[in-house]
């Protein structure tokens, strides 16, 4: 069984239904995405940003980058789904090595969404490392709820 598993953590959606989560334009919430290594154990039970087997290198700072919010909360009723979406992000001058990403909200330190590459992923000329997020849809976007 793998250390990392895809998904959006149970704390994130108690989050939710406490209301200590919130997407919206102007929101006082600063939400990032931190890379991390093949070794982190990452997954729906994740319940804050760490910094154990989170990545070291070139063009990488602890704690990730910020992530902007492209895509504002929408509602698909027909499927009876929620979601967002976020802008590509991008580390220049890049040398790393990363196996996931874990998404969270910096202002709290809770975990959000636990995203897995299937594979480490290898920058080594100093170039630049973009993390490319799906095309917002009810069945597509990153953080979605049904």
């Amino acid at each position: 069984m793998s250390n990392i598993v895809q998904g959006q953590t149970t704390v994130f959606k108690v989050n939710l239904l406490s209301g200590l989560e919130n997407f919206a334009v102007g929101t006082a919430y600063t939400y990032k995405i931190a890379l991390y290594t093949g070794n982190a154990i990452l997954n729906n039970a994740t319940t804050a940003y760490t910094t154990a087997n989170e990545i070291t290198g070139a063009g990488y700072t602890a704690g990730g980058k910020p992530l902007i919010i492209t895509q504002v909360p929408v509602g698909d009723t027909n499927s009876n789904t929620a979601y967002i979406s976020f802008a590509p992000v991008v580390w220049t001058s890049a040398s790393f090595t990363t196996r996931c990403a874990l998404i969270y909200n910096s202002t709290t330190n809770a975990a959000v969404a636990v995203l897995d590459f299937g594979s480490d992923k290898t920058n080594t000329s100093a170039g630049t490392f973009t993390v490319t997020f799906p095309t917002p849809t009810a069945t597509n976007a990153i953080i979605r709820i049904s």
